[in-house]
This record gives C-alpha cells, sequence and structure tokens, in this order.
C-alpha cells in the first residue's frame, strides 16, 4: 500500500529557526499553509537548535524548493531553514 507522501511524490522535513520574539506570529503563518494539496503536510515546534519542524509534501524537488523559498522563508520573524528530503533506501 503506497502511502500518501509516495502518491504525491516528494517528502521533505524542514527544520525552522525562528527570530526572538517571532516564535507565535511564525506558528500562525505556518498554521495558514497548512492543509489542502501540495505544502506543509505537519508542524511541530520543538526543543533545541530550532523551533519548528515542519514535513512538507510536494510532486517534485523543484515544488519543495518553491514552497521553502516562496512561502516559508519569506514569513517575517524566519531567521533561517534546513531542507532534509526523505529519500527512500531501497
Amino acid at each position: 500500500m503506497a502511502s500518501k507522501a509516495s502518491r504525491k511524490g516528494m517528502k521533505a522535513f524542514v527544520l525552522i529557526e525562528t527570530a526572538p520574539g517571532k516564535t507565535k506570529a511564525v506558528k500562525k503563518e505556518l498554521s495558514r499553509i497548512a492543509g489542502g494539496g501540495e505544502g506543509l503536510a505537519h508542524l511541530d515546534a520543538v526543543t533545541g537548535p530550532y523551533d519548528f519542524i515542519a514535513q512538507i509534501e510536494a510532486a517534485s524537488l523543484d515544488a519543495i524548493g518553491r514552497l521553502v523559498t516562496d512561502a516559508i522563508g519569506a514569513i517575517d520573524g524566519v531567521t533561517r531553514t534546513t531542507t532534509c528530503v526523505a529519500v527512500s533506501l531501497g
């Protein structure tokens, strides 16, 4: 049985750092991206060097790149993102 991500194409995890005092505002904007079709499938607030880990799903690597740069990276208060593309090892 194929997973939801494999039917869509690609899955990636985006590690998101925010500016001090901007975490709640960034969460609100990230929540607007979530849902429907390609995009942010799941969001967790985390402790450590990152503030959020977002799971995103898209049809292609280019679509993932556009989502990360045009939607997530453009949010006021996002200072840095690190994208980890999920791969199949066999």
